[in-house]
């Protein structure tokens, strides 16, 4: 004789513990970090926040984070966060002086490459082998010339 796990009457409902929970998708990033670099002492109870503003207004979460540039050297920052948008691209970038500038030049460098793409002088100039060395000792000179005038 074997025990039953269920009373009279009873039915076995199976359900996919997953179900409540959403695959993130291929294109998507997940970032998870600890805003704050001590953990408390104790859990402190606070009462009166309503909000997620009054939330970020009591905590004032923060972040130090060291950027390497593209010489090697070590750039610090100190990122805060005052609201939900200041955890997206825009809100970070606004932030930070670093990204500032790296998001400025990939915005020229992305003007270049559309001007690259539709000027038909400049495709007809780095068509031939003779007309691109000139635009190449050309572009150099210029730099030099930039460069002797800082």
């Amino acid at each position: 004789m074997s025990i039953e796990p269920y009373g009279i009457g009873g039915t076995e409902v199976k359900t996919d513990a997953y179900e409540a929970f959403a695959d993130i998708p291929q294109n998507r990033v997940l970032l998870a970090e600890k805003l704050t670099h001590e953990p408390p002492v104790k859990p402190d109870i606070v009462e009166g926040l309503t909000s997620i503003d009054d939330a970020f207004e009591h905590y004032k979460p923060k972040v130090d984070i060291t950027f390497e540039t593209e010489e090697g050297a070590m750039r610090k920052e100190t990122l805060h966060f005052k609201g939900l948008a200041d955890f997206g691209v825009k809100g970070i970038v606004a932030q930070s002086e670093y990204l500032g500038d790296v998001n400025m030049k990939q915005l020229q460098y992305q003007k270049i490459i559309r001007q690259l793409k539709s000027n038909k002088l400049l495709k007809q100039a780095l068509a031939g082998e003779e007309s691109r060395e000139h635009l190449i000792k050309a572009l150099q000179a210029l730099v030099e010339e930039l460069e002797t005038a800082r």
